[in-house]
Protein backbone atom coordinates (compact mmCIF):
# COMPACT_ATOMS: atom_id res chain seq x y z
CA UNK A 1 0.00 0.00 0.00
CA UNK A 2 1.61 3.30 -0.80
CA UNK A 3 0.54 6.59 1.51
CA UNK A 4 -1.37 9.16 -0.42
CA UNK A 5 0.16 12.00 0.21
CA UNK A 6 4.03 13.37 0.06
CA UNK A 7 5.40 12.75 3.34
CA UNK A 8 8.43 14.87 2.55
CA UNK A 9 5.82 17.97 1.45
CA UNK A 10 3.99 20.17 3.51
CA UNK A 11 0.78 21.30 2.93
CA UNK A 12 0.25 24.98 2.56
CA UNK A 13 -3.08 24.85 4.94
CA UNK A 14 -1.52 23.52 7.94
CA UNK A 15 -2.21 25.02 11.22
CA UNK A 16 -0.23 26.91 13.04
CA UNK A 17 1.12 26.03 16.74
CA UNK A 18 0.90 28.19 19.32
CA UNK A 19 3.21 29.26 21.97
CA UNK A 20 1.01 28.12 25.14
CA UNK A 21 3.97 28.27 28.00
CA UNK A 22 4.85 24.76 27.99
CA UNK A 23 8.14 25.19 27.40
CA UNK A 24 8.56 28.13 29.48
CA UNK A 25 10.27 26.45 32.34
CA UNK A 26 13.37 24.44 30.16
CA UNK A 27 15.74 27.35 29.83
CA UNK A 28 18.37 26.78 32.23
CA UNK A 29 17.43 23.12 33.05
CA UNK A 30 19.92 20.68 33.53
CA UNK A 31 19.17 17.46 31.05
CA UNK A 32 18.10 14.75 32.88
CA UNK A 33 20.30 11.69 33.78
CA UNK A 34 17.86 9.16 31.47
CA UNK A 35 19.43 6.43 28.87
CA UNK A 36 17.47 6.82 25.67
CA UNK A 37 17.77 4.19 23.24
CA UNK A 38 19.81 4.77 19.88
CA UNK A 39 20.05 4.37 16.09
CA UNK A 40 23.83 3.95 16.61
CA UNK A 41 23.49 0.84 19.29
CA UNK A 42 23.12 1.28 23.04
CA UNK A 43 22.09 3.90 25.14
CA UNK A 44 22.88 7.71 24.92
CA UNK A 45 22.29 10.02 28.39
CA UNK A 46 22.13 13.45 26.84
CA UNK A 47 23.05 14.89 30.26
CA UNK A 48 26.82 13.21 29.91
CA UNK A 49 27.47 14.48 26.18
CA UNK A 50 30.15 16.73 26.55
CA UNK A 51 29.90 20.19 24.59
CA UNK A 52 26.78 21.67 22.76
CA UNK A 53 23.98 19.09 21.89
CA UNK A 54 20.81 20.46 19.25
CA UNK A 55 17.98 17.60 20.61
CA UNK A 56 15.13 18.40 17.72
CA UNK A 57 11.70 16.48 19.35
CA UNK A 58 9.29 15.20 17.44
CA UNK A 59 5.92 13.50 17.30
CA UNK A 60 6.39 11.14 14.75
CA UNK A 61 7.86 10.19 11.36
CA UNK A 62 5.61 8.89 8.59
CA UNK A 63 6.27 6.14 6.18
CA UNK A 64 5.57 6.01 2.58
CA UNK A 65 3.64 2.77 2.50
CA UNK A 66 1.17 4.47 5.63
CA UNK A 67 -0.66 6.72 5.98
CA UNK A 68 -0.88 8.86 9.03
CA UNK A 69 -3.36 8.82 11.54
CA UNK A 70 -6.59 10.03 10.97
CA UNK A 71 -6.92 13.73 11.38
CA UNK A 72 -2.89 14.09 11.96
CA UNK A 73 -2.77 17.23 9.58
CA UNK A 74 -5.60 18.90 11.62
CA UNK A 75 -3.30 19.36 14.90
CA UNK A 76 -1.36 21.78 14.68
CA UNK A 77 2.33 21.38 14.88
CA UNK A 78 2.02 17.53 13.87
CA UNK A 79 2.81 17.40 10.15
CA UNK A 80 6.38 17.71 9.10
CA UNK A 81 8.58 15.20 11.22
CA UNK A 82 10.25 13.95 7.90
CA UNK A 83 10.53 17.62 6.47
CA UNK A 84 12.52 18.18 9.78
CA UNK A 85 14.62 15.48 9.94
CA UNK A 86 15.59 15.70 6.58
CA UNK A 87 16.54 19.39 7.23
CA UNK A 88 18.91 18.98 9.88
CA UNK A 89 20.62 15.80 7.95
CA UNK A 90 20.83 18.51 4.72
CA UNK A 91 22.08 20.97 7.51
CA UNK A 92 24.37 18.50 9.56
CA UNK A 93 27.60 19.70 8.36
CA UNK A 94 27.22 23.24 9.06
CA UNK A 95 25.95 22.36 12.16
CA UNK A 96 28.76 20.34 13.84
CA UNK A 97 31.01 22.66 12.16
CA UNK A 98 29.52 24.91 14.86
CA UNK A 99 30.50 22.79 17.36
CA UNK A 100 27.46 21.37 18.41
CA UNK A 101 25.61 17.31 17.64
CA UNK A 102 22.72 16.73 16.46
CA UNK A 103 20.44 14.15 18.22
CA UNK A 104 16.55 13.18 17.22
CA UNK A 105 14.47 12.71 19.44
CA UNK A 106 10.74 11.05 19.40
CA UNK A 107 8.40 8.82 21.41
CA UNK A 108 8.77 5.88 18.51
CA UNK A 109 10.69 2.59 19.01
CA UNK A 110 14.25 2.14 18.18
CA UNK A 111 12.93 -0.47 15.64
CA UNK A 112 10.78 2.30 14.17
CA UNK A 113 13.47 5.08 14.03
CA UNK A 114 16.21 3.00 12.27
CA UNK A 115 14.11 2.19 9.52
CA UNK A 116 13.78 6.24 8.96
CA UNK A 117 17.19 6.79 9.53
CA UNK A 118 17.97 4.12 7.06
CA UNK A 119 15.40 5.38 4.78
CA UNK A 120 16.42 9.10 4.57
CA UNK A 121 19.97 8.24 5.43
CA UNK A 122 20.12 10.24 8.35
CA UNK A 123 24.19 11.05 10.17
CA UNK A 124 22.90 11.25 13.13
CA UNK A 125 21.53 9.30 16.13
CA UNK A 126 17.85 9.54 16.71
CA UNK A 127 16.95 8.65 20.34
CA UNK A 128 14.41 6.70 21.73
CA UNK A 129 11.61 8.05 24.55
CA UNK A 130 9.25 5.32 24.01
CA UNK A 131 9.03 5.02 27.99
CA UNK A 132 8.40 9.24 27.79
CA UNK A 133 11.01 8.97 30.64
CA UNK A 134 13.00 12.30 29.39
CA UNK A 135 9.60 14.03 28.08
CA UNK A 136 8.23 13.57 31.81
CA UNK A 137 11.47 14.70 33.86
CA UNK A 138 11.63 17.50 31.79
CA UNK A 139 7.91 18.19 31.80
CA UNK A 140 7.79 18.37 28.09
CA UNK A 141 4.13 19.05 26.05
CA UNK A 142 2.63 16.09 24.42
CA UNK A 143 -0.64 15.07 22.47
CA UNK A 144 -2.36 12.17 22.27
CA UNK A 145 -3.58 10.58 19.00
CA UNK A 146 -4.50 7.27 17.73
CA UNK A 147 -3.92 6.09 21.56
CA UNK A 148 0.06 6.83 21.23
CA UNK A 149 0.91 9.65 23.15
CA UNK A 150 3.73 11.78 21.16
CA UNK A 151 6.00 14.54 21.97
CA UNK A 152 5.21 17.95 20.67
CA UNK A 153 7.47 19.38 18.38
CA UNK A 154 10.33 21.43 20.06
CA UNK A 155 14.22 21.72 19.93
CA UNK A 156 16.63 22.08 22.54
CA UNK A 157 20.11 23.59 22.84
CA UNK A 158 21.81 22.57 25.59
CA UNK A 159 25.42 22.92 26.35
CA UNK A 160 27.63 20.64 29.42
CA UNK A 161 24.21 19.21 30.21
CA UNK A 162 22.15 22.65 30.86
CA UNK A 163 19.40 23.94 28.06
CA UNK A 164 20.61 27.32 27.30
CA UNK A 165 18.00 27.49 24.20
CA UNK A 166 14.83 26.15 23.47
CA UNK A 167 12.16 26.75 20.19
CA UNK A 168 9.05 26.07 20.72
CA UNK A 169 6.81 25.75 18.69
CA UNK A 170 8.64 24.76 15.82
CA UNK A 171 6.79 26.18 12.73
CA UNK A 172 7.41 25.65 9.47
CA UNK A 173 9.42 22.53 10.86
CA UNK A 174 11.53 22.22 7.88
CA UNK A 175 13.05 25.91 8.64
CA UNK A 176 14.44 24.63 12.00
CA UNK A 177 17.81 23.81 11.41
CA UNK A 178 18.47 27.26 9.65
CA UNK A 179 17.09 28.61 13.13
CA UNK A 180 19.47 26.53 14.75
CA UNK A 181 22.15 27.07 13.06
CA UNK A 182 21.52 31.00 12.83
CA UNK A 183 21.53 30.88 16.82
CA UNK A 184 24.35 28.57 17.00
CA UNK A 185 26.67 31.26 14.99
CA UNK A 186 25.35 34.17 17.12
CA UNK A 187 25.76 32.47 20.46
CA UNK A 188 29.09 30.68 19.83
CA UNK A 189 30.75 29.74 23.09
CA UNK A 190 34.51 30.37 23.00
Amino acid sequence: MARSDDLHTLPDDLPVPVDDGRCDHLTGTGLPAVALASTGGGTVDLSTVRGTVVVYCYPCTGRPDRDPPEGWNDIPGARGCTPQTCSFRDHHREITDLGARVYGLSAQTTEYQREMVERLHVPFEVLSDAGLAFAKALALPTFTVAGMTLIKRLTLIATAGTIDKVFYPVFPPDRNAGEVIAWLSENRRA
